[in-house]
């Protein structure tokens, strides 16, 4: 059968369906596989940002010894599992002894496993909601490296669930000011003074640091006040 007003063939829409349905058992196998793995990694940190970042790069060097230090203060680190700095949390996780995760994802392009994932904890999932479901449920940090529209996807996504209380209040750190400014500034002036969409707690809850020692001593302290728990 089809509409001629919208040259669709509801036939195929109708199979289309019921192919989808299946599609609930496959979510449903990756939910159980991440939250099994995640839950025996312990107390994590999440680490975004740009698979385009190079080895060269400042905020490639600068993910490195955030995530060795994390390491070293006993936290598992959780990257995306591709190349940039993703590439660098699992390389700094891996220079400390730390316990280094990868939530990898099949991609057109840019997306393979980098070499310093612990074997046991390379993960791969085919939908992005439940990936970001893993990167939220047990870590106990987000750091957001300098990247682009995933990056930024994952930003608002982290920012509107701790604002919304969705999940436990976790420190949530923007790393690179000169990079974050602008986007802050519209923020600040756009979306608080001119249009009162957020309040100022809302910018209040996210921290800008530039060094590995500040991102760190932020996460150490928060967590002498606060229990390490998973999210939700």
């Amino acid at each position: 059968m089809t509409n001629f007003k919208s040259g669709l063939k509801l036939r195929d829409w109708t199979e289309t369906k019921a192919h989808s349905s299946w599609q609930i058992f496959k979510i449903m196998a990756e939910f159980v596989q991440g939250f099994e793995e995640l839950a025996k990694v312990g107390p994590c940190v999440s680490i975004f940002g740009s698979a385009r970042t190079a080895p060269e790069s400042k905020y490639y060097q600068l993910a490195v010894d955030i995530a060795k230090s994390l390491s070293q203060e006993g936290f598992g680190v959780i990257s995306g599992g591709g190349p940039g700095i993703m590439e660098a949390a699992n390389r700094g996780a891996k220079l400390a002894g730390g316990r280094s995760v990868g939530l990898n994802i099949e991609l057109p392009f840019e997306q393979s496993a980098n070499q310093f994932i612990d074997p046991d904890k390379n993960l791969n999932f085919d939908y992005f909601f439940v990936r970001k479901v893993m990167f939220t449920k047990y870590s106990q940090g987000f750091v957001m490296m300098p990247g682009g529209w995933g990056t930024m996807d994952e930003f608002f996504e982290v920012a509107t669930l701790i604002q919304t209380r969705k999940f436990t209040q976790t420190p949530m750190i923007c790393v690179g000011s000169a990079y974050w400014k602008g986007l802050f500034d519209w923020m600040r002036e756009t979306m608080l003074i001119e249009e009162h969409n957020i309040s100022i707690g809302d910018l209040e809850m996210i921290k800008i640091f530039d060094t590995a020692d500040e991102v760190v001593s932020y996460i150490r302290e928060f967590y002498t006040h606060n229990k390490l728990q998973p999210n939700f």
